[in-house]
């Protein structure tokens, strides 16, 4: 396919330029026609800016219309699209500029991040937004070949340094597509949206969605119990992690009648639990639709949006994919556990710069390996039993134990450490810490040291001090007994807690 996803959703919003697209609280509201006009005028900015096609562009900046419309714009213009998050510590924007090499770094007006790379901000007062504002040179669209990368999403490893995934238009456009027709999106639809925008799943999976139908979204800038309760009204379509939808639970004030404009609530980032899928339809009527991805895939598989969603299963395989469970090379019977991999067009392009790691994730046939551990039953069900590695997800976050093992050992007190997720009421897992030290450490200063290097999401909800850890005869640390060990640590019976 030679195709730019520009192309893609510009068409696809023909006959809807006059109607609203985007609804916030802070930026205003735009048409598609205002929306377009403005992502044109970062193209151009960029293009002043002397970003050329296939460059790449670090973005660094609070959810709002001028960043959607800067993404846009750099499809427009053919530049490679590099969310990092907002919150991100200076130590890690430091290494996303050093791997990524951008040609431009955009922050928001108040970041005070020095870098030898060009830089803009954008907002009201920004430099960037200002020349776009003053910007309306028309922009060529750059033709693509599909394999061509539209963007750049860092996710980290075992290693615990973070590998950019190149994700191709083809891959956008293909997974775009699928998940448009089988979730049944339409012109009519308005989609709540309370995501993050430097995920797969809010800047992907959420706005091409709503954008290949030329529906609404209310942008909210980030997930607010009070929010989206006066916000689902006017909505039909929501895209959440659970800890979304175990949150709204826990308001009295969120009920049927809120939801009776609803036709879609859709959950996914981590697993859900049986309880939260049968309070919720109890609660509303409404059976959560949960769906399985990740970073170099995009969305895997889906439950179907007419037909029995299953608490525990995440779905068939999206339509032009192929997915199958296998050991050692060996496909899986149904209900037999293994290893989950996948291949079609919708898969990434490989990690920036590492071709070791990229062949080492992918089958002599192509398969992506994608590290999941589960089953297919004999309809083709997807159940995922666990993970391969020891990914932790916090808050619908992935969080790798390995950088955060790294940021306590740089701690001079500290002798070993092992990082794992337990189970938690809001998060659905929790980050802690079980650290090996010296008489003389200060829990409090090692907090300190770690909330200056890593973002909030990844700092440990609890240190844990012990003499030694559990290891096996091979020296591995048995980060499974520490699990079992702490399971109950956040429970409502743990008076800690």
């Amino acid at each position: 396919m030679s195709e730019n996803l520009f192309n893609i959703l510009s068409k696809a919003c023909e006959g809807n330029q006059d109607k609203e697209f985007l609804v916030t609280s802070n930026y205003g509201t735009a048409s598609y026609a205002e929306f377009f006009d403005r992502a044109g005028r970062y193209a151009a900015a960029l293009q002043a800016c002397g970003v050329a096609k296939g460059e790449r562009v670090l973005v660094k900046t609070s959810k709002s219309m001028d960043v959607l419309a800067l993404y846009v714009g750099c499809l427009q213009l053919g530049a490679i699209y590099v969310p990092v998050n907002p919150l991100s510590t200076s130590d890690e924007v430091y290494f996303f500029v050093d791997d990524a090499e951008p040609a431009l770094v955009i922050f928001d007006p108040d970041e005070e991040i020095s870098t030898d790379v060009q830089s803009e901000s954008i907002g009201p007062e920004g430099s960037l937004t200002s020349l776009a504002e003053a910007n309306n040179r028309e922009i060529t669209i750059q033709a693509h070949d599909g394999t061509d990368v539209a963007a750049m999403l860092y996710t980290s490893g075992t290693t615990g340094r973070p590998k950019g995934a190149m994700i191709s238009h083809l891959a956008l456009i293909s997974n775009g597509v699928a998940l448009n027709k089988i979730w049944g999106f339409d012109t009519t639809d308005v989609l709540l949206h309370s995501l993050p925008i430097f995920h797969v799943h809010g800047l992907f999976v959420a706005i091409h969605c709503a954008m290949l139908s030329g529906a609404t979204i209310i942008l909210l800038d980030k997930f607010s119990v009070d929010e989206v309760l006066e916000s689902l009204p006017r909505s039909t379509v929501m895209m959440g992690v659970p800890t979304y939808y175990t949150r709204l639970l826990s308001n009295e004030a969120f009920n049927a009648d809120l939801c009776s404009g609803m036709r879609l609530f859709t959950s996914g980032s981590a697993p859900m639990t049986e309880q939260t899928h049968s309070a919720f339809h109890d609660r509303t009527g409404h059976r959560i639709l949960e769906r399985y991805g990740m970073t170099e895939a995009g969305i895997i598989t889906s439950n179907p949006l007419n037909g029995d969603r299953i608490p525990g299963s995440v779905g068939f395989a999206l339509p032009g994919m192929e997915l199958r469970v296998a050991i050692d090379g060996r496909t899986c019977d149904a209900h037999e556990n293994g290893i989950v991999e996948v291949k079609g067009d919708h898969l990434f392009n490989g990690y920036w710069r590492q071709a070791e790691k990229t062949s080492a994730t992918f089958q002599n046939d192509g398969f992506l390996i994608t590290g999941d551990i589960g089953n297919l039953d004999e309809h083709g069900r997807l159940y995922l039993e666990g993970r391969s590695t020891d990914l932790i997800i916090s808050g619908g976050e992935n969080i790798y134990p390995k950088e955060v093992e790294l940021c306590l050992d740089d701690f001079s007190e500290v002798l070993e450490s092992a990082v794992i997720g337990v189970p938690h009421p809001d998060l659905g897992e929790a980050v802690v810490a079980i650290v090996v030290a010296d008489g003389s450490i200060s829990i409090p200063k090692l907090r300190d040291h770690v909330k200056k290097k890593l973002v909030g999401s990844k700092q440990p909800k609890e240190y844990l001090l012990v003499s030694e850890l559990p290891r096996n005869t091979m020296g591995k640390v048995q980060k499974s007994t520490l699990r079992n060990s702490h399971a109950d640590l956040f429970s409502e019976n743990n008076e800690s807690y």
